[in-house]
């Protein structure tokens, strides 16, 4: 009977191991007919080779943990072919983005087997023919990008089932007929250049095309979509991968417009899934040598790729996962949508059963709080212009977190150790997300309170409940940090007074008029001190006990480029008066000591660390 359990045991795991090579193959041969299909050049998608047996290591791919394909970018890269009717093969596949290229053909009817499609983006190609009615049993389909192609005919009946879809854009077509009814209620769409009617009920939806448009407008459409992109506002954080640039140049990469630097581009590179072998090697097997900084979602590597790329390779040590590899890949790809020229730039992930890393470009000036307190000697310190750019720049990337990605994202420990600087001394804000990509999957409901001594706001403190103005008094503290050079929290402070926290040492020599005395001594006097002064406005203002009196970032910005600032500080020196003659007033009242009501901040800070 041992024998036969053997036996039984090796021919599983034979079948196991068959299995997933036969699931790999008939992938690989999917793939490979689609690159000969779109007319790859012998420069393209290399790496598609199909004496490889493994798609999922290939470029441009996303493999789930049981490899199955599920995501498929090819954006702007110069394709003339057609789209293979082998790809409805890929039953898992769940995103398929081909826009920017000059594909030709028709969409296939087969299309309509990718029943686990959520995404699927051909806009500004070639293609031509008619939408498949097939497209409608993709049930889970939430984004249908169509828009600057050559599609002819009506809109079929189907895409009314469509009720998980979210955004819609068909616009700069050659479609005709009536719109249905129900794909009104999508909240976003796109029918213009188009030579639809859009019926009694929706006259006023589509008045552009009632005008029998015989060619497109392309200018006019991407300045529709553009200004709306800009009045809504990032609706949805995956609308990232749906704005995009026409330049036909960039092959390999998606360009996005950062909302208030129209003249500044940012490069969006493909989410790489990196083997753990690949990692190790890069790393010297995580060497000690190559401990770049620790914090409390685990250390950070210096690694080297072969081709000689350098890369910080964060390896999480609190992690849980109940849900596994594909729980912790959505996650990844949520925070990997959030992109910003002041947010660190996610290049690719890895997991096994027991290890979770982010692979991320290296930081050549490493972090501000690296620059303020932990130079070697001949290394160059912050002067005051660049520490003003990074206060500027940190506040644009957390705005972008906050008011610019839907759902938001709390980064939860804002301080300077996580915050970058790029090779030009740009600020850039690392970490985000980590904080919901560790605990979104913690089976108890309470949050585990999360950021540095110093750093955490009172209420999230003392409840567990995070929200965005959680980081405005973070980013508060920071500037702290800037303007003086000084931690969070010293104990050696306590030599010389009782503010052990930065800052109430600020606010003690704020009120004494003592400005000189909180700057940073490395600058040796290069400072404008109505700069220092405004900053620590700037300050006081993000770090006020009631998370409802702070400013959202929005406002942190506008006050940075000296609008609005003088009318928000004249509330809180009057609030700040109030609350000492009430303290002075209880003092005589009850015979307080004035050390005792000085500290009052200190204590609540400090309570239930």
């Amino acid at each position: 009977m041992t024998s036969l359990k053997i036996e039984l045991l090796f021919a599983a795991l034979l079948f196991s191991n068959f299995y997933c090579f036969v699931v790999s193959d008939y992938q690989g041969d999917v793939l490979v007919t689609m690159k000969t299909s779109l007319n790859a050049s012998d420069t393209q998608l290399i790496d598609w080779n199909e004496n490889q047996v493994n798609p999922c290591t290939w470029s441009k791919i996303i493999c789930d943990v049981d490899l199955n394909v599920i995501s498929i970018s090819l954006s702007n890269m110069g394709f003339t072919g057609t789209l293979s009717p082998k790809i409805g093969d890929l039953k898992g596949l769940s995103t398929l983005v081909l826009q920017g290229n000059n594909i030709t053909g028709k969409i296939p009817e087969e299309f309509g087997n990718l029943t686990s499609l959520t995404m699927l983006d051909l806009e500004n190609n070639q293609l031509s023919g008619t939408i498949p009615p097939s497209i409608g049993n993709l049930k889970e389909l939430q984004f249908l990008i169509l828009s600057e192609n050559n599609l002819i005919g009506p809109i079929p009946d189907s895409l009314s089932g469509l009720s998980n879809l979210i955004n819609l854009q068909l616009a700069s077509n050659e479609i005709d007929g009536p719109i249905p009814d129900p794909l009104f209620q999508v909240s976003k769409y796109n029918f213009s250049g188009n030579h639809l009617n859009c019926g009694v009920n929706f006259p006023h939806k589509c008045e552009s095309d009632n005008g029998g448009h015989s060619s497109k407008s392309k200018t006019g459409t991407i300045i529709g979509i553009i200004a709306g992109l800009l009045g809504v506002m990032f609706v949805a954080a995956l609308l990232v991968f749906l704005w995009k640039g026409k330049h036909k140049g960039y092959k390999r990469e998606v360009f996005v417009d950062v909302v208030g630097e129209a003249d500044r581009r940012i490069e969006f590179g493909q989410l790489k899934r990196f083997s753990w072998r690949e990692l190790q090697l890069a790393t010297d097997n995580f060497n000690e040598k190559n401990v770049l900084g620790q914090g409390g979602f685990g250390k950070v590597y210096k690694g080297v790729m072969p081709d000689n790329t350098k890369v910080a390779v964060k390896r999480l040590t609190d992690y849980e996962s109940p849900g596994g590899d594909a729980a912790f890949h959505r996650e990844v790809e949520m925070i990997s949508v959030a992109v910003h020229k002041n947010l660190l730039r996610l290049i690719g992930f890895c997991t096994t059963p027991t290890e979770r890393l982010l692979v991320y470009p290296y930081m050549q000036n490493l972090s501000v709080a690296y620059r303020l307190r932990e130079l070697k000697p001949g290394e160059p310190f912050l002067d005051w212009p660049i520490r003003k750019r990074v206060a500027l720049g940190t506040a644009r990337g957390l705005e972008y977190l906050h008011e610019h990605c839907n759902p938001k994202i709390i980064h939860r420990d804002v301080k300077a150790a996580n915050v970058l600087l790029d090779e030009d001394f740009e600020a850039v804000v690392g970490d985000f997300g980590l904080a919901k990509l560790v605990d979104v999957r913690k089976t108890n409901v309470t949050t585990q309170v999360r950021g540095t001594m110093g750093h955490i706001a009172p209420e999230y403190l003392s409840t567990g409940k995070s929200s965005e103005r959680t980081d405005v008094f973070g980013y508060g503290i920071m500037l702290l940090e800037l303007v003086t050079g000084q931690r969070a929290i010293d104990f050696a402070r306590l030599e010389d007074e009782d503010d052990v926290l930065l800052l109430d040492h600020v606010k003690k020599l704020q009120r004494e008029k003592q400005l000189n005395s909180i700057v940073d001594p490395n600058l040796n006097g290069n400072y404008d001190l109505q700069d220092v002064e405004m900053m620590i406005q700037v300050a006081l203002l993000c770090t006020q006990g009631s998370p409802e009196d702070r400013p959202p970032m929005s406002e942190v910005v506008r006050m940075l480029e000296g609008e609005g600032l003088a009318e928000r500080w004249e509330v809180w020196e009057h609030v700040e008066v109030t609350r000492s003659q009430e303290y002075e007033r209880l003092q005589r009242r009850f015979g307080w000591a004035e050390d005792s009501i000085n500290n009052q901040d200190a204590i609540e800070l400090s309570g239930g660390r």
